[in-house]
Order: C-alpha cells, then structure tokens, then sequence
C-alpha cells in the first residue's frame, strides 16, 4: 500500500459519464456479447450495460443482469472461513485433516500437513484443476473432499505457488462441517443475508427470477458466438466459483463491505477489522509475468504503476468477471461479461481498468504479454526448457523447431478437454518467460518456465497461475 502521503485521492470532478460509450465501444471491438459494469468513486456508484445477455434470444444486458462471477467466489469462501476464525473455531495454521479427519490425498504426507492458510494462498500443491462432479444433492461437497484420495501433488505443500480450485472446495467443506449447514446455505446465512445481496445466490431456479445471462463460445474464428447448452459446472465445484451469480453493483458491496472495516450497510459486522486487514495483506510473492504481483487470504493482489490493488478474476463456462478495489482511495470496479474469443474478456477489462483508475488514481494495468518487445539478449538457455510436462487436466510439449521453442497443449480431462488443441510457437519477452503468438485459449497468458525447490527434481511450466511438473524429455 502507498504511503500515505503519496496517496492519490480520487478527483471527484472526474467525468465518469462516458462509461456507457467506453464499454458499448470496447466490447464491439473486442467481439465480447455482454457486460455489466458497476464503479464506485467518492461516494458516487456509476453503472453501465452494453450488448446482449443471450445471443439466442437477443435479451439485452442492463444493469439489472445476473452473470456468474467464477472464482470471485474465492473470496466468500475466504469470508466464511475468516469468519469461523473469528468464532474461535479454528486457526489459518490448523491442518485440514483436524477439521476433516476423512481428508485423503495420493500422498499422505501431504495431506497431513496441508494447513488451512495454503488453501486460501493456493500453496498445498494438490493438482487443482480437480472439476469432480458428485452430483446435485446437499451432500455433493462432502463427496467432492472424498473423491480427492487419489489426488497427486504438483509439489510439496508450501513450496510453491500453483492455483488450486481443489482446495477452494476442500474450504468449503471446512465451513459446512463448522457451521452445520451446507456451502450454499452458509454463504446466503452469513453473507448474503446481512448484506442485503437478495439479487445473488447459486442456484438455476433462483437465476431464472432475473435477467441472467448465459455463456457463450466463438467455435470457429470470424462466426458469430453461440449460447453453450450448460448453464454451469458442477454444483460440487461451488465453493471454488462454479455456481455463484450476482450483479456488477452486487459485487461493489461486498467489496466494500472489506474496505469498510467489514462492516456492513445495516451496521452489523459481517467479519472482524483485522481479519479484513489480513486478507487483504500479501502472504505470497508470484514471479514476474504471473497472473497476479502475489496473493493474500483469497485476495489477489497487483502493482499498476507503483499503485497496489486487489481483487479476483473469475471464469466459468463461456463467461469472465473481473473485481479490482484501490484500499487508499477506495475505488471499486466489477465487470461481468460473456462470450468473446480468447483474450477478448481481457482485453475489455484492460480498457475499462485503464480508463477508470487511470483517471481517478493515476495507474492502469500492465500491457499483455504479446504486446511486449522480444529481449535482444537471453542469458538462459531454450533447449533447457525443452520436455513433456503434464498434470491431470492438461498436457504441454514443449519442442525447438528451426531455433524457436513451440507450445503444444492438450486438455485431459472436462472442461479442459473441451478446448481445442494449441499448437503454436513461442516469443521470449523476459528471462524464461514467453508470450504464445497464435490465437487460442492461451492468447495473452505468458508461459513462465520456474526451476524445482532444493529437494525437488522437476522443474516447471507455468501457464495461468498453474504450475506443471516436467515428466520426461
């Protein structure tokens, strides 16, 4: 966080009213469906819609629109954990196993020592990308934690950092054993409720009583998107982001609501000051190029121009939300989209960051990876980078060809395997960090190669946050 005299307080003449055309303007240039935009400045929310919520039937997205928010979700999870903190039932250090003594992992060790702290910072290690689908019943997280038994590690618990959905769920579970009731209960009980969120919730039949959007994909280049036939992933993923939907204006409450001394619009706490405090406060630095600057309890955190932020990005079947909060100023942006071609969402949100807290705070997101220069020296080595590395949803094949390294990537398992293959080659922008140049699902995520701990053997590659383990040449 800035000093406070370096802060740079929010020019409240600052003229927001040309939200409206910015967002109409970028999502038509981006070939992104739909968004809903909320800000908060001041003491002034301004809020913007643009396309539509279903290219099918044409229903146009207004401020009113439900989106679902993916992994902003993250964040409530952590709420209720850092909740039962407060309530004296549990500690961030207690391992999972003292809560859930059913918790199992393929390696043991692991999952004795895996504590609740390396859940909410994505540092256990579990191969995250774990979208297990038990079923639609109450008891469906319950079994989720079950069917995790044979669920390798990437790497050992607290060595590194690599996003882990799993353990999202696994939180989840923590708070249904705590609190007695089921995941989504406890979050309408304990969160929604007390802040006044009637708009936000979890289920088909509640989303169907608004103006809900769906998700869309761009199946082949220069089509037009098309409405993807599920609404959602599994209702067993809920606690990682599967299930949640809410309002751009929604979002901006709940986000203020931890700016506020967590204290909400009633005046009732919904969590203690300094667990607030602690969230929002770094417990893990990423490397450069990563998805975010570091981590903190189920907050990301990002450095813009010498500026901290917070926030979270979400992503479900065919839809991407985007929260970012200022803490010094307490500026608040919630953007929820639809559809578009890979990067598309992104590139929206950089429009809408750079022009909003660009103007009111002086700082905007760093440029995406393919529009960095490629460095003229290297002082690694490509060939070393050079081998098959694979995790249980995905698998990568890096080779050199003509003197150039290429990317091959291949889903695994669903949803991943739902996403055509990559084939593509890469462009250095920094040591050990490469930018993919053909369109796909990885445009504009740059691919980190990070060397193995002292007592470890692999080295790793690492796309969107994730890290996966060289397995052979």
């Amino acid at each position: 966080m800035a000093d406070a005299e370096t802060v740079r307080e929010p020019d409240r003449g600052s003229d927001m009213s040309d939200l409206d055309g910015l967002l109409r303007e970028s999502i038509a240039r981006r070939g992104v469906v739909g968004a809903s935009l909320a800000v908060a400045y001041a003491d002034d929310i301004t809020e913007c819609a643009a396309g539509l919520v279903n290219a099918a039937t044409g229903v146009a997205a207004t401020t009113d629109s439900v989106f679902q928010i993916g992994s902003i979700t993250k964040v409530f999870t952590t709420t209720l954990i850092m909740q039962l903190r407060d309530a004296g039932l549990l500690e961030l250090d207690t391992p999972v196993v003292d809560v859930l003594p059913e918790f199992q992992l393929a390696d043991p060790a692991a999952a004795r020592t895996i504590d609740i702290t390396q859940l909410l910072t994505h540092t256990s290690g579990m191969d995250g990308d774990h979208f297990l689908d038990t079923g639609p019943g109450d008891d469906c997280v319950e079994r989720f934690v079950v069917g995790c038994a044979a669920l390798p590690q990437v790497h050992r618990p607290g060595r590194h950092f690599s996003y882990c959905n799993a353990g999202f769920v696994i939180a989840g579970r923590i708070v249904e054993k705590l609190t007695g009731s089921p995941w989504h209960r406890a979050l309408r009980q304990r969160i929604l409720d007390p802040l006044g969120l009637s708009t936000m919730g979890t289920e088909p039949e509640e989303a169907i009583l608004h103006r809900a959007a769906v998700g869309h994909v761009n199946p082949t280049a220069g089509r037009p998107p098309v409405v993807i036939p599920v609404w959602r992933l599994a209702r067993s993923n809920g606690p990682a982001g599967a299930t949640p939907f809410a309002r751009a204006r929604d979002l901006i409450a709940f986000a203020h609501t931890h700016l506020d001394e967590a204290i909400g619009p009633d005046g009732g706490r919904v969590l203690s000051e300094s667990s607030a405090r602690e969230m929002q406060r770094r417990q893990v630095d990423l490397p450069p190029w990563s998805i975010a600057a570091g981590w903190g309890l189920g907050w990301m955190h990002f450095d813009w121009d010498g500026e901290q932020m917070i926030g979270h990005d979400g992503s479900t079947i065919g839809q991407t939300s985007y929260l970012r909060m200022h803490p010094p100023s307490g500026t608040v942006v919630s953007l929820l989209t639809t559809g578009g071609p890979p990067g598309g969402a992104a590139a929206v949100s950089r429009d809408v960051f750079a022009h909003v807290f660009g103007s009111l705070v002086g700082a905007s997101p760093p440029p995406p990876p393919d529009a960095m220069p490629t460095p003229v020296d290297l002082a690694h080595d490509p060939a070393s980078l050079v081998g098959t590395y694979r995790r249980l949803a995905v698998g990568y094949r890096v080779e050199s060809r003509e003197g150039r390294l290429w990317l091959t990537a291949r889903g695994l398992k669903p949803p991943m395997n739902l996403l055509p293959d990559l084939n593509s080659p890469l462009r250095p922008i920094a040591e050990r960090v490469y930018a993919v140049e053909e369109p796909g699902a990885l445009v504009g995520s740059p691919v980190l190669f990070e060397d193995p701990a002292p007592d470890e053997d692999q080295p790793f590659i690492g796309i969107g946050g994730r890290l996966t383990p060289r397995v052979g040449p």
